[in-house]
């Protein structure tokens, strides 16, 4: 056991030894051996991690400098936002197993969207954080100006005008971390989000143009340039939370250069790691093993590989807290 980390790693060593347990803590050991052999890390955000206030560990891991890029949905970037500036209003209801359809549409009706049992406040989330975005992109149309979606959600978080409505301590928020230090962020299929909704609603009322914010394949360029620069050394590890397109996008971006633009010295990821609870016999790649992932060049016969088929909102935060040495 290692004595000199905190009372969450001993626990976790000394109890979890077997099955996903035992994964965790390989896991958990090869994230650490990466970064402790020079190693970078791209940390993915699949499902409804923002509003499972995932940042409360994950914050603390960008602080850090344990994560050094992460790929999102677009409802993970907006909704550790939302968290931020409208915790107090979010309902929570255990019991969400029993609801009727009827009490559904009364949630509807009184503005709350549900995720599994924790219900998000439309009229202080979205439009809270709506009105702020529509003037950074107002901002950069006026001056021809193109940006990411997550460089304009960084801009508005930076610059202030949100702190007026912050209802948890902001260490909490990985958003407010990331935001702090430039972190890199690939947000693929941004236009599947409530943000992304409101732009296209923008663009359809001729209000902005569609260019303003920039695309998925200027993500899939932005992450070529940043994985040429970081590869070097121990290179690159993913560590994926959950599923869908914040981990297929990012993956391929080895075999997109490796097979298309034909650059023969491109390494593969050097760690990988999945939580997910995803059936791997129909046909899913988010429940694909990770072995499937050499056939397509994106990882190698000897990279560390990790599958714990568990719930994300369980292991991640044991995984963080053992790489912190909590």
């Amino acid at each position: 056991m290692s004595t000199q980390k905190g009372p969450i790693s001993q626990f976790i060593e000394h109890n979890y030894r077997h099955f996903n347990a035992a994964a965790l803590v390989d896991a958990a050991k090869g994230y650490e051996t990466h970064l402790l052999e020079g190693g970078k890390m791209l940390v993915s955000l699949g499902g409804a991690m923002s509003t499972a206030e995932l940042g409360v560990s994950l914050a603390e891991m960008i602080r850090q400098d344990k994560v050094h890029i992460i790929s999102c949905t677009g409802a993970n970037l907006e909704e550790d936002v939302m968290n931020l500036v409208a915790h107090s209003h979010y309902k929570r209801i255990p019991n969400w197993r029993d609801l009727t359809p009827e009490q559904e549409r009364e949630l509807l009706d009184t503005h709350f969207n549900r995720v599994t049992d924790t219900c998000i406040p439309e009229e202080e989330a979205f439009r809270r954080l709506q009105k702020h975005l529509e003037d950074v992109w107002h901002a950069a149309e006026e001056k021809g100006e193109r940006y990411l979606p997550h460089e304009f959600l960084y801009q508005v978080v930076n610059s202030g005008v949100l702190e007026q409505y912050y209802e948890i301590d902001p260490k909490n928020s990985w958003i407010v971390e990331a935001a702090k230090k430039n972190l890199p962020i690939i947000c693929p299929g941004w236009e599947d989000s409530t943000t992304g909704n409101i732009f296209a609603s923008n663009v359809i009322k001729g209000n902005l143009k569609a260019s303003t914010v920039k695309s998925g394949i200027e993500y899939m360029i932005y992450l070529t340039e940043w994985y040429r620069a970081n590869s070097d050394g121990k290179g690159v590890g993913f560590f994926q939370v959950a599923g869908g397109i914040s981990g297929d996008f990012p993956i391929c971006v080895v075999p997109m250069m490796y097979q298309d633009l034909e650059w023969t010295d491109v390494p593969f990821w050097s760690y990988f790691c999945q939580i997910s609870d995803s059936t791997t016999s129909y046909g899913s790649y988010s429940g694909a093993v990770p072995n499937e992932k050499i056939t397509w060049g994106k990882l190698d016969v000897d990279t560390p590989k990790f599958m714990i088929e568990s719930d994300a909102t369980i292991v991640a935060p044991l995984i963080f807290a053992y790489v912190l040495g909590q």
